[in-house]
């Protein structure tokens, strides 16, 4: 394994916030992990992935683990076993090549495989629980494996057991993926090409992807909202109406604006970059006065998607 001291996490999330964290440990193996976690019991402890989906607000006094397990392996026809540390999109661009087909509708999603579980990532009508058949975790505590199925991770919008019930109890170690003989090589390049086209390209431009999570309202407020606009998107769900929170920041103006060195991303409000050398005091003061505008001018609350650490 890889253990450094009071390293800047730079190179460890998206959003390019210079960071340093106490312990860095990169492990190479199931027993390594379990050896970190026995020997660092009692610490502070963050397993993260690409860091795609996280604002370091401050030094993290703690360890940061990262997974080096980066292989993949089919277990039948229709199955795939991937390491959380493999990058989603790698494998995705793998699996293309080789004429499988599932999960192109995540193209481009930065990240890595284990994260795609808990985050319960999506793009284009699909969903990782979509094509997660299970997830292989490891007890923080006992150390022991556990298996969840499909329906043990509690899939939901952007979310997971592994983030309320289970957050910080279990560690996803590798993800079973459904998937099947096909050609997704056009949905891919199409994909890549819409999502190249509206949003910044990971380490060019510092973001986390999408920032915010779309809200679902009561049928009710939607209806009285669509009388006010009337060309208002929105999507019947079992949650409820689900209306794109990009087209509510829009409404409020905020498209292409800055606040310090934070920017709502001009061709994609939904998205907040650094564009020019952000602290992450100014993402969240941007993210704080995006998400007060839609609340004053729609009476709806629009949640973060990304983890404040």
């Amino acid at each position: 394994m890889k253990i450094e001291r009071d390293i800047s996490l730079l190179p460890y999330n998206t959003f390019g916030i210079d960071a340093k964290a106490k312990v860095f440990i990169e492990y190479y193996s199931l027993d390594e992990l379990r050896q970190v976690l026995k020997e660092y019991k009692g610490e502070r402890i963050l397993h993260i992935g690409q860091g795609s989906n996280l604002l370091f607000t401050a030094d993290f006094n703690g360890v940061i683990l990262h997974s080096g397990m980066a292989r993949a392996r089919f277990l039948d026809d229709e199955t795939v076993e991937a390491q959380n540390g493999l990058r989603l999109d790698d494998m995705i661009a793998q699996l293309t090549d080789m004429g499988y087909s599932g999960l192109e509708k995540l193209s481009l999603i930065p990240g890595e495989v284990g994260a795609s579980a808990v985050q319960n990532v999506g793009a284009y009508g699909c969903e990782a629980k979509d094509v997660i058949e299970r997830v292989y975790t490891i007890d923080v505590e006992t150390l022991k494996e556990r298996v969840f199925t499909n329906a043990e991770c509690k899939f939901g919008y952007r979310d997971s057991t592994f983030k309320h019930e289970l957050k910080g109890k279990y560690i996803v170690t590798s993800v079973v993926y459904k998937v099947h003989p096909g050609d997704a090589v056009k949905t891919r390049e199409e994909i890549i090409e819409t999502r190249n086209g509206k949003l910044p390209k990971v380490g060019e431009v510092g973001s986390a992807g999408s920032f915010f999570m779309n809200p679902f309202v009561p049928e009710e407020q939607a209806n009285a909202l669509l009388k006010l606009y009337p060309d208002m998107p929105h999507f019947a769900t079992p949650q409820g109406v689900k209306i794109p929170a990009a087209w509510l920041i829009e409404q409020c103006g905020w498209k292409g604006k800055t606040l310090g060195g934070a920017q709502v991303w001009p061709k994609q409000p939904l998205v907040i970059v650094n564009a020019n050398k952000a602290s992450a005091k100014d993402i969240m003061n941007l993210a704080a006065a995006v998400s007060a505008s839609v609340q004053d001018k729609f009476n709806i609350t629009i949640n973060p998607e990304v983890n404040y650490i």
